[in-house]
């Protein structure tokens, strides 16, 4: 469908006219300059085209010119049929923990020993795989908590940035606190039964500004829900100078704050010791109800105003071919 941006500028197509009618006329005065050659310019004009020795035709030609300006000023724009974009069910945030803990060798895919950041790294790309018409974020934490992907629907990316994590690179440490306080800091102005924060660590609160206590009393208030992982191994062998013993490698896991914030905001604790539980986690998490929102539309734009600005401008290079005296174009080369 066509339509204008700029209507109003059709108000100026009888400017020309008025501009004639009402504008005082250029007075003659005697020439203040000799020209010895006079004579040779005034037969130019009997060289001319003879399509443009006609006033009336030069005038229709710049006022189809004036009428192509006026079109392009008007913004003419074609507008496509609606496009649908994806409904959302959930808004859902990923807290995901890099601290130095998350490289314990604890893990076993496929009867390799890998760490823990690996294991959550292939469970949690099929859950966002998953999520079709949801927008998911993704928010890393170790010392300190940044948003490493905002809430969108391009799950491909927020993947990519997941597999790109290392430990590390938010620090050693464990800012729970920090974590959850930037998830509700972000997840504002978004439905209240549609936020959510999916938060996976594998140790206790060691950094950060607030207290978990603290951040989850905030989401609470916002209405933001907390689905807390601990993720680890609750026994290892380990072979040492004394010889081989079992150690628990989840000691440092604080079950009982993971429990505390979920309880609170209506979420739900999970213990993941294995790749079979992390993934039955996320499996129980899918089974969520997605939250109602409307659909939202939006229709294509494609701006048109070059095609009569280019129009006008390849009419003008026209009448310039035309009104040069074809002595002077035969001089030049040009036929």
């Amino acid at each position: 469908m066509m339509n204008f941006a700029w209507p109003w500028a059709f108000g100026l197509l009888p400017l020309p006219y008025f501009i004639y009618r009402l504008a005082p006329r250029a007075r003659k005065y005697d020439a203040a300059l000799f020209v010895p050659f006079y004579r040779e310019v005034l037969s130019f004009e009997e060289k001319q085209h003879p399509a443009v020795r006609s006033s009336g035709v030069k005038n229709a030609l710049l006022l189809l010119v004036w009428g192509l300006l006026v079109l392009s000023a008007s913004r003419p724009q074609w507008t496509g049929d609606p496009v649908a974009l994806p409904a959302s069910g959930r808004d859902l945030m990923l807290a995901v923990d890099i601290s130095g803990s998350m490289q314990q060798d604890d893990m076993v895919i496929r009867g390799r020993q890998v760490s823990r950041l690996a294991l959550v790294k292939e469970v949690v790309n099929e859950f966002i795989e998953r999520r079709a018409g949801d927008r998911i974020g993704l928010l890393l934490f170790g010392t300190e908590a940044y948003i490493q992907a905002p809430l969108t629907f391009d799950r491909r990316t927020v993947r990519t940035l997941l597999n790109e994590a290392q430990i590390g690179f938010a620090g050693e440490k464990t800012s729970i606190g920090d974590a959850v306080g930037l998830a509700v800091k972000h997840l504002q102005g978004r439905p209240n039964d549609g936020r959510i924060l999916i938060l996976l660590t594998d140790g206790r609160n060691t950094a950060g500004k607030v207290d978990p206590p603290q951040a989850v009393k905030l989401a609470a208030r916002t209405g933001m829900k907390i689905y807390t992982i601990g993720v680890g191994a609750e026994e290892m062998v380990v072979r040492d100078f004394f010889g081989v013993r079992r150690v628990n490698p989840s000691a440092d896991l604080d079950e009982k704050t993971l429990r505390e914030m979920a309880d609170l905001t209506g979420g739900k604790y999970f213990r993941a010791r294995d790749p079979a539980e992390l993934e039955q986690v996320y499996a129980l998490i899918d089974q969520l109800e997605p939250v109602a929102q409307e659909d939202e539309t939006f229709r294509p734009i494609k701006s048109l105003y070059c095609w009569p600005l280019a129009g006008a401008l390849v009419l003008s290079f026209i009448m310039t071919l035309l009104y040069v005296p074809f002595s002077v174009r035969q001089q030049s080369g040009v036929r």
